[in-house]
C-alpha cells in the first residue's frame, strides 16, 4: 500500500430532491483519473481506500454512495437504485471535467463498477475489479440462506438469532422486514446481526476489529437497511445481466483479483467473468478470503493499478 493521504478536495453534491452525495478526491490532480466505488452496498468510503494507487500519478475521486458514509439523508432508501448510483457517478465524473476514468471496485463495488462500464463503456479506461459478485440469485443464496453457513455455524447462530423460526425460510425478506420497520430496537439488533454475519465471513481468518467496526450501531444501519433494499430487490437487475452483457465491455482491458478462499463471494463468480471478459486478466490468490485488505489481495490490487500506469 501506498502511504496515508488526506484528500485535496471534498464536496457534497446534491444529486436529486432527497440525496445529497460526498465525494472526495486525492493524489495528484493532474494525474489518471480513478473512481473506487466502496462495496456493501452501503459499506461507505474509508481513509485508507486512497492507499490503493500511486499518488504521483493517480487522481482518485472516492464516493459515499446513497444514504451511506457522510452522505444524507441517513440510511435512506427512497431513490436508492443501482441505476441512481451509476447516473450519480456521470453526474460526478461531469461536474470534474473528466472524460474517461477508471473503476475499482470489490464486491457490491464490482458489480456497482460493471453496471457502470456496461451503461458507459466509452468513458471507463480499465477495471479493476476483486471478489466479484454478479448478484445472482444463487450467490445471495449462498451468503444469506444456505453455503456459507455450513462453514461458519457458529457466527450464523447470530445471523439467525433475529429471525423467528417461521419466517426463516428467505432470511434476506424476513430481515428486510424488520430493518424497515417501526420498532427501532429491533431493527438495531437485526443490522448488528446482519453486519457482524458478513464482517465474521470475509476473511481467511476471523478479524475482531472488523467485526467491532461492522458492529458499531451506526454503520450497522445504513450498511444492513441499503444491502437489504437491494438483495430485496434482486440488485435493480436482471438475473445474468452483467455476464449476457459483458460484450460490452469486450475491448476494455482489466484485472480481475479473487481470493480463493472467498466465502461472500465464491470465486465462481470471477471465472464465469472471466469466461466472458477474456480480456480481463484473472488474479486468483491461494491464501485469501474476500477482503481488501487481505495481504495477497492488496497487494495484487496495487500490482494492478501500477500496472495501468505504465
Amino acid at each position: 500500500m501506498y502511504p496515508e493521504i488526506e484528500p485535496y478536495n471534498q464536496e457534497f453534491l446534491k444529486v436529486s430532491d432527497i440525496h445529497t452525495i460526498y465525494f472526495e478526491e486525492c493524489g495528484n490532480p493532474n494525474g489518471k483519473p480513478a473512481l473506487f466505488i466502496h462495496g456493501g452496498p452501503g459499506g461507505g468510503i474509508q481513509p485508507s481506500y486512497r492507499q490503493y494507487f500511486n499518488p504521483d500519478k493517480y487522481r482518485v475521486i472516492l464516493v459515499d454512495q446513497r444514504g451511506c458514509g457522510k452522505s444524507t439523508p441517513f440510511a435512506e432508501l427512497r431513490e436508492n437504485t443501482t441505476q441512481n448510483l451509476i447516473e450519480d457517478f456521470e453526474k460526478i465524473r461531469k461536474k470534474l471535467n473528466i472524460d474517461k476514468w477508471m473503476l475499482f471496485g470489490g464486491s457490491w463495488g464490482s458489480t456497482l463498477g460493471l453496471a457502470y462500464a456496461q451503461a458507459y463503456p466509452e468513458v471507463v479506461t480499465e477495471l479493476v475489479l476483486r471478489g466479484i459478485f454478479l448478484g445472482r440469485e444463487k450467490e445471495l443464496s449462498w451468503l444469506y440462506q444456505h453455503g456459507a453457513s455450513m462453514v461458519f455455524p457458529d457466527m450464523w447462530e447470530k445471523y439467525i438469532e433475529p429471525i423467528p423460526a417461521e419466517q426463516r425460510k428467505d432470511f434476506i425478506s424476513a430481515y428486510h422486514s424488520i430493518l424497515t420497520g417501526d420498532d427501532e430496537k429491533l431493527k438495531q439488533q437485526a443490522a448488528v446481526a446482519w453486519s457482524v454475519w458478513e464482517a465474521s465471513t470475509s476473511k481467511l481468518f476471523v478479524d475482531k476489529k472488523s467485526i467491532d467496526r461492522y458492529g458499531e450501531d451506526k454503520f450497522s444501519l445504513a450498511f444492513a437497511r441499503i444491502e437489504c433494499h437491494y438483495f430485496k430487490n434482486k440488485l435493480f437487475i436482471e438475473e445474468a445481466q452483467l455476464l449476457n452483457e459483458a460484450y460490452k465491455i469486450k475491448d476494455i482491458p482489466g484485472v480481475i483479483v479473487q481470493g480463493r478462499y472467498d466465502m461472500v463471494c465464491p470465486a465462481v463468480s470471477a471465472w464465469d467473468l472471466h469466461k466472458v471478459w477474456p480480456n480481463a486478466e484473472l488474479d486468483i490468490i491461494a491464501d485469501a478470503g474476500h477482503s481488501i485488505s487481505e495481504p495477497g489481495i492488496l497487494e495484487a490490487l496495487v500490482r494492478a493499478t501500477d500496472k495501468f500506469t505504465d
